[in-house]
């Protein structure tokens, strides 16, 4: 495959979404993967296409997703629909989770990774200003925040806990430059 390959991985408030829009503005030949999920569609936040457990479960085993998981009661899906558009040379990022990276990795060898990452303060003004959690949701997101991922995936780490147009500088940079080689440990 030709493009290049990156999940977008953090903690839930780090401003994954975010990063991502800001990038795509700034790169408007970005592929950015709108992620499958069994969350109605009107809930809001990031942009998705919302699917039922069912239609999540019949797609899924026709093979219309090349990495799937489940995370906070819910299914995700990234769409197969990325591998024309590696195979025709774009740069293609997908909203992840740390949990899948293994499966996502064993399926593209050469899939980097980009983790944000912000303060628990942070993380916590986030999510409650978003709305979409109840206190109780947000400090079970909270206390399991890890950010360690798999080991041998190259790693780029991104803070967000500053101005929002210096991390996405940072991950416009990235995005344009050349493969780094695998990160040697699984934790930063």
């Amino acid at each position: 495959m030709a493009g290049r390959l990156f999940a977008i991985v953090g903690p839930s408030g780090a401003g994954k979404d975010t990063l991502i829009a800001g990038a795509k503005a700034h790169l408007p030949d970005l592929v950015v993967t709108k992620r499958v999920i069994t969350r109605p569609a009107a809930a809001g936040g990031e942009d998705f296409e919302g699917a039922t457990e069912a239609e999540f479960d019949r797609r899924r085993d026709a093979g219309e997703f090349v990495i799937h998981w489940q995370a906070h009661g819910l299914s995700y899906g990234i769409p197969a629909s990325i591998i024309s558009d590696l195979n025709a040379g774009k740069t293609v990022i997908f909203n992840g989770s740390r949990a899948a990276l293994d499966r996502a990795r064993a399926q593209f060898p050469a899939l980097e990774v980009v983790l944000i990452t912000a303060n628990p303060e942070v993380l916590a003004n986030r999510l409650n200003t978003r709305g979409r959690e109840t206190r109780e949701d947000i400090l079970e997101r909270l206390s399991r925040v890890d950010l360690s991922v798999p080991a041998g995936l190259p790693v780029h780490r991104i803070d967000n806990n500053g101005a929002l147009e210096d991390a996405v500088h940072q991950l416009v940079t990235l995005l344009g430059q050349e493969a780094i080689a695998p990160a040697s440990s699984g934790t930063l």
